[in-house]
């Protein structure tokens, strides 16, 4: 099989064609929506923001949402109700007390404006077109709603790279339990020896897909490594960087690295 292996977080030439066997022994590849695809914190913290008028709550609207999906994910509340519940509490953090209906319209307008903020890393597209030419199957493994992650994958361009898309509050399980992770590989007809999942977060990616059985991949944009980590996790600082971790540190045989 040969391909041409367009790599590199600022442009697509082509480097030279390489030959690669059938037998890739990597078969599938898990990647993490929010802050490993799509700047979503970013979107996100910029959106709150504007709705609030200061910049310093993105950590507690981040404490917050963790919790109140973890509620989802345990079937106690559904999406609409979570966004509503999150709302109410973070402005109770704030000091304003609001109906139902009034947090509905907050989070309605908070939505819009994140979406106008979605933006893809630079180093995603060509490395989702690099392992799609190895062959390698591809699923999305996300804890967030189904229908705003699959809109977001869509409404950017990268849907039509996913042979599946693993939703937490779907599944009835979120990262880092082994089912998720589990479930994907069963979709894309993989063992989990034979996969990869590479996310932002080290305990509820990198680590919890090490957990289930499948290589992890902790993608740390922002300089946070430290010297005591789990030594089964691989570190990257971008996607540019995991080719070469599928064929050297992970021992994937027969993986091309592009140069």
């Amino acid at each position: 099989m040969e391909f041409a292996s367009p790599f590199s977080s600022e442009t697509y030439e082509a480097v030279p064609r390489v030959e690669i066997p059938d037998d890739l022994g990597l078969r599938a590849v898990c990647l993490d929506i929010d802050d490993t695809l799509v700047d979503f914190s970013a979107a996100g913290r910029r959106a709150l923001a504007a709705m609030i008028g200061r910049d310093d709550m993105w950590p507690v609207w981040e404490r917050l949402t963790e919790l109140h999906v973890a509620r989802v994910v345990a079937d106690r509340l559904d999406y609409a109700s979570m966004h509503r519940q999150r709302t109410k509490s973070f402005l109770d953090e704030l000091g304003v007390a609001v109906s139902d209906e009034d947090a509905a319209r907050f989070e309605r307008r908070r939505a819009a404006l994140v979406q106008c903020h979605w933006d893809v890393y630079g180093d995603v597209l060509p490395c989702l077109e690099w392992l799609r030419a190895a062959g390698i199957a591809l699923a999305a493994v996300t804890n967030a709603s189904g229908a705003h992650q699959r809109k977001k994958l869509d409404t950017l361009g990268l849907s039509r790279y996913f042979g599946h898309v693993a939703i937490a509050g779907e599944v009835g399980a979120a990262k880092p339990d082994p089912l998720i992770f589990h479930s994907a590989c069963a979709a894309l007809g993989c063992d989990p020896a034979e996969a990869v999942h590479v996310g932002d977060k080290l305990e509820a990616d990198a680590a919890g897909a090490v957990r289930a059985g499948l290589g992890g991949v902790w993608l740390d944009r922002h300089g946070r490594c430290e010297s005591d980590r789990d030594t089964d996790v691989q570190v990257i600082s971008g996607l540019d960087e995991l080719p070469s971790v599928l064929v050297a540190d992970l021992g994937r045989a027969g993986v091309p690295v592009p140069r």
